[in-house]
């Protein structure tokens, strides 16, 4: 690998992360509720990757088993999703990023019962590290917003449950094909959920004319070409340095949202002393395992 083609990957991982960095801040500037929303960018997504030939290929390598776990990951990213943009809506995007950011310390802990990896006690460090800042987090946000903390933690624990599964079984199928199949599967999901449960709003309400542009970025700019450009990257970056890239996104998220959302008026200097610490025991923790594999699982 040359050193020109390292550093286009460097580039463009970051890039990727940007691209999802800005999910937040589009979930807290779209007016529909998380349902909605959530629904609007599956579909987009879904209806676009239902035009690309290769994946309809692969679907029909697959057996109807293997069809039935991408399915059943696929309602894991639609409740990740959900409780995401949920957490945008009850708190706001800085909040829900820094969330997001306790991922890795789940994924610690769930991936080595879906996996069956060995635990290692290094893991357990991870978490108990972070501790102080989630406190501080909680601590330094109002206490309407507290709500709001607990469902973002809610979606990271289910970032480390869709990521370990992905991460079991991404190998028996195309990535592209397997996208199709989870988004596809936790569409339908979602609108089965919303037609069972009116109290959540309708599933697909028309949205306006502005809400409809930025989901339009939201599904294409924010989702299919950062992960599109990430299998690329990928194929040239090491695991640690894909990895710290990676886990860069909610620091992307937040400082986008101080000057496009003002959110720093909202919280203390405590919230961001306590995203200090679990973002820095998080980016540290690549460097303990350089060697694990990268499942991408952005915003």
């Amino acid at each position: 690998m040359s050193n020109a083609a390292s550093i286009r990957a460097q580039w463009q991982i970051h890039f990727c992360v940007l691209l999802w960095g800005f999910t937040a801040i589009l979930g807290k500037l779209i007016s529909l509720p998380a349902l909605a929303l959530v629904i609007w960018r599956m579909l987009l997504v879904s209806a676009v990757l239902a035009l690309v030939p290769r994946v309809w290929r692969g679907m029909r390598r697959l057996p109807r088993r293997t069809l039935a776990i991408y399915a059943g990951i696929g309602v894991i990213v639609a409740l990740h999703w959900l409780t995401f943009y949920g957490a945008i809506k009850l708190a706001n995007a800085s909040v829900a990023a820094t969330c997001i950011a306790l991922a890795p310390v789940f994924l610690a802990l769930v991936e080595p019962l879906i996996t069956a990896k060995r635990f290692e006690p290094r893991e357990l460090a991870l978490g108990i590290a972070v501790v102080p800042g989630v406190a501080l987090v909680v601590g330094g946000v109002p206490s309407g917003m507290h709500l709001g903390v607990a469902i973002g933690a809610l979606s990271a624990l289910l970032v480390a449950i869709f990521g370990s599964l992905n991460k079991r079984y991404i190998e028996h199928a195309d990535p592209l094909t397997v996208t199709a199949l989870e988004l596809g599967a936790g569409t339908l999901f979602l609108i089965a959920v919303g037609l069972a449960i009116p109290a959540l709003g309708e599933p697909l309400p028309l949205p306006s004319a502005r809400d409809a542009g930025l989901l339009v970025v939201l599904a294409l700019a924010c989702t299919l070409l950062p992960f599109a450009l990430s299998l690329v990257a990928l194929r040239q970056l090491s695991a640690y340095s894909a990895q710290l890239a990676i886990n860069l996104e909610p620091v992307y998220a937040i400082l986008l949202a101080i000057p496009l959302l003002g959110e720093q008026r909202e919280l203390s200097p405590q919230f961001y002393l306590g995203v200090a610490i679990v973002l820095l025991a998080v980016i540290v923790h690549p460097w303990t395992k350089r060697r694990a594999p990268v499942v991408v699982s952005g915003n």
